[in-house]
This record gives structure tokens, C-alpha cells and sequence, in this order.
């Protein structure tokens, strides 16, 4: 069903993009109805305004807090234009169609991220913005919406293009990005006064990706990957892609540097688990010693160093085959070299997520949690004897690690290189065989190794196994009802066992 906009209310907090607008109402002779400050504005820019307050005999009251909240101004954007009784209501109380409604919302979220006052911040919740988004997309199938100056150059194609005439169709589509705009703002409000931060995925446009974890799945992003990374070469990233990509972003939050003095860390990344991690001098030696933990499994994985990569690690790189390389800066000269393969995906980091929760859709509902802060809540050691610096170093280093493999999880370090590793296995002693097996392939020396798990070792087989493939040291939550076993044979075999007291599983 064609409608022709002949009346327009426009109420905006920003202003920009509107000035464009305006002529193109004017040449349509489009009658505008505004208030305030949105009036000033399109007078000013050579439109006709007939005010808000002449409709209703009412001048904005309480600071600006009650302006458009009125029968008359709700009539015309919810009256049934096919429906006799609306139509004589209409007449007997004066009240006109309204067939565009311009409205965007005061700025909540800018104004929580600006300021601690909450005397401003709930000053900027729109009250009377929402209603009339809401009462016009109800109306669509007489009333346009726009609720967003994003879409101003759609409208103004229709004003131009369509001679102001929409589809039901077209104003249906406008009516369900209002409501996610309403939507989106009421998350922002909740999440305020919860002190949550439940992400908002009404603030993007859902981005349609290649397909989902499978090709016979569709797959979705709602989000803005421009604000966490520049993508400087290769295919557009998938489903997994992405995924991975957290994961290893995930990972790497853990060993930022401070400054160009901290060392460099190079890790790999094999669906969202680690294969790969090394942590040395220079770039060049933390790839290597890297890719040497499993280089089988770094074959199609995602890379992410610390630092810079510069040409002899491009060189390096160059004839690999990786999916996804990250990292904070390259080199002028690198970056040729990494692009010679053309569906590599090379990402510059520009800052790390700050999501402070996980959210996960189960049963029909969504379960959220805060994320896995931290490494350790004590360090108290409780072996046959105490770590030196250098088994500290390689200890803290390893539960780092085991803390991004999937539960049950076990990390074997040495000199800060990751040995061998066991990941999402059913029972915490297979996770070690597969860990130390993994080791032995690739002829890895476990002599005065470390090793961390997620969780308590239940009993003392791990330990006892592990000393046995030369393992010294190991680091591990406790709290099993027979913690005592596995401590009693740390200090019967002069070893290390460092208690922590904060578990990491990860599912």
C-alpha cells in the first residue's frame, strides 16, 4: 500500500544531517510540526515550522522534561487511518496525520562514558523520544519512522526518488530498526542501573557472514570489529575465524607489554585453544619457539604476537599457512611479504575487547557470567621444597596458559615455551598423557618442566606420572578432599607444588 508524506514531525536531539533534509521536505510541501530547539534549527535553515505547542495549547513544562507527551501529538501518529471511529476522533479534537515521524534519542550511553553525575546522566534519559518512536512504528502501516540520522540518506532518496511515497513494506522495515533502536537504548538504561554490562546488539547492523560454525548454518555478527582491529589483508573473516580471533585476543590480554623492555610473546591459537606459546627477546625467537610446541597443529591456526613484526619474522611467515595473523604494528617492509599468500587474513590490533561478561544462549534463555580475571589468589607452596625464581617465572607463566585451554586442561612449560598440552579432555589424567605425548612427538627435553592444571588434581596419579617424564615443579587451585596425596609425594620427591586458590575451567 503506496502512502504519500504530506506531514512530517521532527524532534532531534542531533542535529546532524538534518540540514539536508529540509529543502527536500520543503520542496515536497511536506507541513513540519517541531518543538524547541529542533524548531530554531530547520527556521533557520529556511524551512516552515508549525510549533508542537500551538497543537496541543500547552508550552514545554518542567525543565523540558514534558514537551510532546500529549493526545493530540500521539493521535496523529497512532490513528487508524481505515478506521471510522479514529478518523471522527480526529476531527473533533483537532488532531492531524501524521505520516513521518523524525526522532533520535538524548545520549545516554555518551553521557555515562563522559561523566560520574548522575544528576546528568538521568537528565539524558529520553522519556518522550521512545514513546513517539514506539507509537509511530506501532502505526506502521500508516506512519514512517526514522529513528536514526544513519537512515537519512534512504528518506531523502525517498523524498527525491519516490515522490515521498513508501511501501507498506518500507515502513514496516523502518518501524523494526525503531524498536531495535528502543530496544538497544533500554539496555544501556538497565545496564546502568544494574552496574552490568549486558552487551547491546541493537547498535549494530547485523553483518551476514560467510555461513555459521558449519556451511549449512547461517551466521551472524552484531558488533563494530573496526573498533578492535584494522584489517589489512586477506579474505573476509568467517564464523570461526572470528571466534578464534577472541580467543586469542583473549589470551593475549594476559601478557601486554608495559613497555618495549617486557619481552615478546608469540602465541597460536587451533580452535580457541592454545597449540603454541613462547615468550622471548625478540620477535623473530618467540615465533619459532612458538610454532616448535605443535607445529602440526598451527597449520590453518591464528597467530598473535605482542609486538611489532618486522621483516625476518614476515620472511618466516611468509610461506606458512595460517589463517589469521595478528598483531599491534609492521613493519613497512613486512607487510608485502605476509600479503603474498591472498586470503591471509592480517589484522592490526588497535585495543583488546573490554566485555566484562560472557553471555551464552542455553535453554532458552541466556547465561551470564563476569570473565576469568586473574592468575592466582595465593601462591603458597606446599611441596617438598620452594621454587626458585626461574620455576616462579615458568610457573606463573604456565598457569597462564592453562587457563585458555578447554577444561580439562593441562600446560607443560619450560624456559617459557610451551611444551605440550592436553585440552578438553574428559578426565584431568588424560589430559597429562595427551599433554606429555604431544611433548615426546615433537622431542621436547621434560627434564625440569612445570606443569599447570585448570583444577585439583583428584589424586596423586598426575603428579606421580608427570615426575616420571621429568617433571619438577607443578602449580594447580587445590582444593580436593585429597589434595594430601599429591602434596605428600611432592615433598616425599623434593618437588615443587604450588597452591593458588583460584580454579579455571573453561567450557
Amino acid at each position: 500500500m503506496q502512502q504519500k508524506i504530506k506531514s512530517a514531525l521532527i524532534s532531534v536531539f542531533n542535529k546532524d544531517g538534518l540540514k539536508d533534509i529540509i529543502p527536500l521536505l520543503k520542496q515536497q510541501n511536506i507541513t513540519i510540526y517541531s518543538t524547541g530547539g529542533t524548531q530554531k534549527f530547520i527556521e533557520e535553515n529556511g524551512g516552515k515550522c508549525i510549533s508542537v505547542e500551538s497543537l496541543t495549547g500547552y508550552p514545554s513544562i518542567l525543565g523540558g522534561r514534558v514537551k510532546t507527551l500529549h493526545p493530540v501529538v500521539f493521535g496523529g501518529f497512532l490513528a487508524r487511518r481505515d478506521v471510522e471511529g479514529d478518523l471522527k476522533e480526529m476531527k473533533q479534537y483537532n488532531i492531524p496525520e501524521i505520516d513521518l515521524v523524525v526522532v533520535d534519542l538524548y545520549p545516554f550511553e555518551e553521557t555515562v562514558k563522559a561523566t560520574n553525575d548522575e544528576a546528568a546522566i538521568i537528565e539524558k534519559i529520553d522519556i518522550g523520544g521512545p514513546s513517539m518512536i514506539r507509537a509511530a512504528a506501532k502505526n506502521f502501516k500508516n506512519v514512517l519512522v526514522i529513528a536514526d540520522k544513519k537512515e537519512y540518506q534512504t528518506l531523502a532518496k525517498i523524498l527525491k526518488e519516490q515522490n515521498a511515497e513508501t511501501s507498506l513494506e518500507e515502513r514496516k522495515d523502518f518501524a523494526r530498526k525503531a524498536f531495535d533502536v528502543c530496544s538497544g537504548y533500554d539496555i544501556a538504561i538497565s545496564n546502568y542501573f544494574n552496574k552490568t554490562h549486558f552487551a547491546n546488539p541493537f547498535q549494530f547492523e547485523k553483518k551476514v557472514l560467510r555461513y555459521g560454525e558449519n556451511p549449512h548454518q547461517q551466521g551472524y555478527f552484531l558488533g563494530d570489529m573496526s573498533e578492535i582491529f584494522e584489517q589489512l589483508h586477506g579474505k573476509e573473516l568467517s564464523y570461526n575465524n572470528l571466534v578464534d580471533v577472541d580467543a586469542a585476543l583473549q589470551l593475549m590480554k594476559e601478557f601486554k607489554k608495559k613497555d618495549d623492555s617486557d619481552d615478546t610473546t608469540f602465541a597460536v591459537i587451533k580452535h580457541t585453544n592454545v597449540c603454541g606459546i613462547a615468550q622471548r627477546k625478540n620477535v623473530s625467537e618467540a615465533l619459532s619457539a612458538a610454532l616448535a610446541g605443535d607445529p602440526e597443529s598451527a597449520f590453518g591456526g591464528v597467530l598473535i604476537c605482542n609486538s611489532t613484526i618486522d621483516l625476518k619474522t614476515a620472511e618466516a611467515l611468509k610461506d606458512l599457512f595460517i589463517e589469521v595473523l595478528i598483531a599491534p604494528a609492521f613493519d613497512e617492509e613486512a607487510v608485502p611479504v605476509l600479503k603474498v599468500k591472498k586470503n591471509r587474513i592480517i589484522l592490526k590490533l588497535k585495543k583488546f575487547p573490554k566485555e566484562e561478561e560472557q553471555t551464552k544462549a542455553l535453554l532458552d534463555g541466556l547465561l551470564i557470567q563476569e570473565n576469568d580475571k586473574g592468575n592466582f589468589t595465593e601462591w603458597k607452596e606446599e611441596g617438598g621444597r620452594a621454587s626458585s625464581e626461574k620455576e616462579k617465572e615458568d610457573l606463573a607463566f604456565a598457569n597462564l596458559v592453562c587457563k585458555h585451554l578447554k577444561s580439562n586442561a593441562i600446560a607443560i612449560i619450560k624456559n617459557k615455551q610451551l611444551l605440550g598440552k592436553g585440552a578438553g579432555q574428559t578426565s584431568r589424567v588424560d589430559a597429562l598423557r595427551h599433554a606429555i605425548e604431544k611433548a615426546n612427538q615433537f622431542e621436547f627435553d621434560l627434564q625440569n618442566s612445570v606443569v599447570a592444571s585448570d583444577a585439583f588434581f583428584p589424586f596423586d596419579d598426575c603428579v606421580k606420572i608427570a615426575h616420571n617424564a621429568g617433571v619438577t615443579s607443578f602449580i594447580q587451585p587445590g582444593g580436593s578432599i585429597r589434595d594430601k596425596d599429591s602434596i605428600d609425594y611432592c615433598k616425599e620427591n623434593n618437588l615443587v607444588m604450588v597452591i593458588t586458590g583460584l580454579r579455571h575451567f573453561k567450557h
